[in-house]
């Protein structure tokens, strides 16, 4: 039975859209599998891991009959990879196998029935949807995933904290040792909710929102969030847990600023990163008027030294950190000025944006 032809493209790019949440291995051997559906000229393609599901919808199939399938995406993506650029790719269905061919090459895949695939319903009930665009969903997502926790014991950790209140998006990551922070405008007034997202729907989204200003529209129902661009739905579950209060961890009134050049402090850096412990990677941050010294050692007692003009006129400082927290933030912000406020050599210290106030990073310090 002929199920479709369409151009490689048609199939691989939604393919590609959905298959990055299937993981190599799983309990069900079907949720290695993507669902393939289609009704009238129609093409729907969809993945779930339990947790979340992504779901791309296309209308380039040609074929007779509606039909539901899964087969397995990671081999179906791998093959349409690697067939030419213009290839037409034809499907068809016998016994429970699916032929693929293109050209002269012919490809059989076993199938698992579609009535056998779990899915996410769609969320019912009362919540609240607001709209933005995906560039600013986007940046607003690079500027805090990177401080969320890896596989830690407190699980509210692995993910991201999103809040809508009043006019605000409010998005917070953290691992215990240093916190971003970033705030954007929305259209409309909406009462407070605050929800955790897992990791892996973060990085998924940060993968596949455009740098465009095409709609993103964030619905919040319940246990659920569903995401809506292009295509493309995403429905993800919530982490079910509270969040630490990041209100009272961004320090207020810190004394001693610091103006320097983004890309210069990231630099030397990077550089000074090469000779730390790599257990404990400190950096020493020696501060005198108008100059920031670096300083890092390691077991092998080899030692690095790079020194900064900044603009500063403070107290003398002398402050430990974990190079790798303060690389990912530089790393992870745009501007050509960053602006740096320290306390003392215990308390933490506070990244920030001469250009975006809604932007902040807090790092505690360790001791070298």
């Amino acid at each position: 039975m002929l199920l479709f032809t369409a151009p490689r493209d048609a199939l691989l790019v939604p393919l590609q859209s959905v298959s990055g949440i299937v993981e190599k291995r799983h309990t069900l051997p079907i949720l290695s599998n993507v669902l393939i559906e289609k009704k009238g000229d129609a093409l729907t393609l969809l993945v779930t891991d339990i947790e979340i599901q992504i779901r791309n919808s296309t209308t380039a199939a040609l074929g007779t009959e509606d039909v539901a399938i899964t087969v397995g995406a990671r081999k179906l993506q791998d093959i349409l990879r690697a067939l030419p650029d213009t290839a037409d790719v034809s499907l068809t269905l016998d016994d429970k196998r699916i032929t693929l061919k293109a050209g002269k090459s012919r490809f059989q895949l076993q199938t698992l029935p579609a009535a056998d695939y779990p899915r996410l319903s769609p969320p019912e009930g009362e919540g609240i949807s607001f709209t933005t665009t995906q560039k600013a969903f986007k940046k607003q997502l690079a500027l805090v995933q990177y401080a969320m926790a890896q596989q830690d014991i407190r699980y509210y950790l692995n993910g991201l904290l999103l809040v809508v209140a009043g006019n605000l998006l409010r998005m917070v990551a953290t691992d215990g040792h240093r916190l971003a922070y970033a705030a954007s405008p929305l259209v409309g007034d909406y009462a407070r909710t605050d929800v955790i997202l897992p990791r892996k729907t973060v990085v998924e989204l940060a993968r596949q929102l455009a740098d465009s200003d095409d709609p993103l529209e964030v619905t919040l129902v319940g246990n659920q969030i569903v995401f809506r661009f292009g295509n493309i739905e995403l429905i993800s579950k919530l982490i079910d847990g509270k969040f630490p209060d990041y209100e009272r961890v961004i320090p207020q009134g810190h004394p001693k600023l610091v103006k320097a050049s983004r890309l210069a402090l990231l630099q030397a850096l990077q550089r000074a990163a090469i000779l730390t412990n790599e257990k404990f990677r400190g950096v020493r941050l020696m501060l005198s008027e108008g100059s920031l010294k670096l300083v890092s050692t390691n077991a092998e007692q080899e030692e690095a030294q790079e020194e900064l003009e900044v603009d500063y006129s403070g107290d003398s400082l002398d402050i430990g950190f974990n190079v790798t927290y303060l690389l990912d933030v530089l790393t992870n912000v745009a501007a050509n000025e960053i602006e740096i406020r320290f306390n003392d050599s215990n308390a933490s210290a506070l990244f920030g944006l001469a250009d975006n106030a809604d932007f902040k990073y807090v790092v505690m310090p360790m001791r070298i």
